[in-house]
């Protein structure tokens, strides 16, 4: 094996005086902005009848869901103290900078926002699911961007041609090395053992492949759930698969036969709730266009 690429950038993107701006936060920024410019788009294609300032409400209060949902479920359910933070340590929950957030939570933050804003607006809670599901990929391959530039969420060691080091994993490289001379060899010789780049596959599978299938599925108007079931049963697969090769929390670990992950237990309703929106999605309803908004005229 060559030298494998190693994991190793500078995590602040840049600095304003005494304020740094970090390349995980910026990750997050640009997918807020990159999914309000695209639903913008979509809202002025007749996607959702809706105006601009109602889109933007609904973006903020997305925005909200996925950042609340996000930290709570993480507190909940990955957090290495368990759950005794509750009455031990609660402001434990606003420590963000301290890291800690959850996909399945941020997803739950923002199926729960959506339900309110239809709610509001009269408009069918799936109607609402369906136009944000392509917006959200997004997000997620730049935040799986984030966490590679942070050098973290490693793989497992692995002899793929593009295995890579990630020096963040020297002490659980050191672990594994101390009771496997074929991984001492290759710690000695690299530095740190080769893994699989995991940030990147879900990048390449969570970001790059459904937005691209959502995308091109919802150029034209769809029956209700489609776009949805896609959505879950897309992202319940991709996850369960990538955590055979990702290397689980280390609060947690392997839950169940030396495998089972809390991302996969947590991505297996995902599949279910895919696969039944698709099946309603046979006899469901297609929401018509709205009617395209005028041109506002320019003045020479």
């Amino acid at each position: 094996m060559t030298q494998p690429f190693v994991v190793q950038f500078n995590p602040v993107a840049v600095h304003l005086g005494p304020l740094q701006v970090h390349w995980y936060g910026l990750m997050y920024l640009l997918g807020f902005l990159g999914g309000w410019l695209l639903g913008e788009y979509r809202r002025k294609r007749g996607r959702l009848p809706v105006s601009r300032d109602a889109l933007g409400d609904l973006m903020f209060y997305l925005m909200m869901g996925i950042i609340l949902g996000g930290r709570i479920w993480y507190m909940l359910f990955y957090y290495a103290g368990g759950i005794k933070w509750l009455w031990t340590d609660p402001l434990a929950l606003v420590r963000v900078w301290d890291g800690g957030m959850s996909f399945h939570g941020g997803l739950l933050g923002v199926l729960v926002a959506g339900f309110w804003w239809s709610r509001r607006h009269k408009l069918h809670f799936f109607d609402t699911v369906d136009f944000v599901a392509p917006l959200v990929p997004l997000g997620l391959g730049l935040g799986r961007l984030g966490n590679f530039i942070n050098g973290e969420l490693w793989g497992k060691p692995g002899d793929v041609p593009w295995a890579m080091i990630f020096p963040n994993a020297r002490d659980e490289d050191a672990a594994l090395a101390a009771n496997d001379p074929h991984l001492a060899q290759l710690m000695q010789q690299f530095g740190g053992l080769p893994r699989h780049p995991s940030p990147l596959y879900e990048l390449a599978l969570e970001g790059v492949v459904m937005f691209t299938v959502l995308w091109l599925v919802s150029l034209k108007p769809r029956p209700r759930y489609l776009i949805s079931g896609l959505f879950a049963l897309m992202y319940g697969c991709f996850r369960f698969a990538v955590e055979f090769v990702r290397v689980p929390d280390a609060q947690l670990g392997y839950l169940a036969w030396g495998w089972l992950t809390m991302g996969q237990i947590q991505s297996l309703p995902l599949i279910v709730i895919g696969i039944w929106l698709l099946w309603l999605s046979r006899r469901a309803p297609t929401l018509p266009l709205a009617p395209a908004e005028p041109v506002t005229p320019t003045q020479n």
